[in-house]
């Protein structure tokens, strides 16, 4: 099974993925193939698979990539091998942008892999205060680019199965833990 997070960048996905896969021993989550610098915090191939353009345009021709976007500038994208390894095997969470979502869903529902997918809501001036109070202290200009692309996330949460405002990470976590284990339960009981 494979659940998609989604939502705008400092909506909480990565904090929530972390609480996920800490708390719950059959999820885990896939790193995605990225063009960006690794920040401080980054472990490659844990955090993101670090690669060159030209790196990730090859997995692109080669088909090894299910979906990719581009974001802030950046490559994105999610590993096919991967994701086929680790969903068919067990339950996996990966943080997808709006457009992913929407190819991946697509890609993926004629295969033998349940697709979940959830959308975190934040208001937007909540947003701003926490863009502007990333540990790792974004620019003016990606703080802008970043508010910029709200409304159109926001425009998409009708491929979402599940729309949820995240203002308190415990219960953000409860209620995601909760999802998983219903939509599993139903995916074991339907084979």
């Amino acid at each position: 099974m494979l659940v998609i997070l989604s939502g705008v960048a400092g909506a909480g996905k990565d904090t929530i993925i972390k609480e996920i896969t800490k708390r719950m021993e059959n999820v885990c989550t896939v790193p995605s193939f990225t063009t960006r610098p690794p920040r401080e915090d980054d472990i490659p191939g844990v955090s993101y698979n670090f690669v060159t353009k030209e790196e990730f345009e090859k997995l692109i021709d080669n088909k090894d990539i299910y979906e990719f976007d581009i974001h802030h500038n950046h490559y994105y994208g999610s590993s096919r091998k991967l994701i086929n390894e680790k969903a068919s095997n067990g339950i996996v969470i990966k943080d997808i942008d709006v457009n992913g979502t929407e190819k991946l869903k697509e890609v993926l529902k004629d295969m033998d892999i349940k697709v979940v997918t959830i959308f975190l809501r934040v208001p937007k001036d909540e947003l701003k205060r926490r863009l502007e109070n990333r540990i790792d202290k974004l620019s003016h200009e990606e703080i802008t680019l970043r508010l910029n692309r709200f409304d159109y996330e926001e425009s998409k949460i009708n491929v979402y199965d599940y729309v949820m405002k995240n203002d308190n990470l415990e219960k953000a976590v409860k209620i995601i833990q909760e999802i998983i284990e219903q939509e599993f339960e139903e995916e074991k009981s339907s084979n």
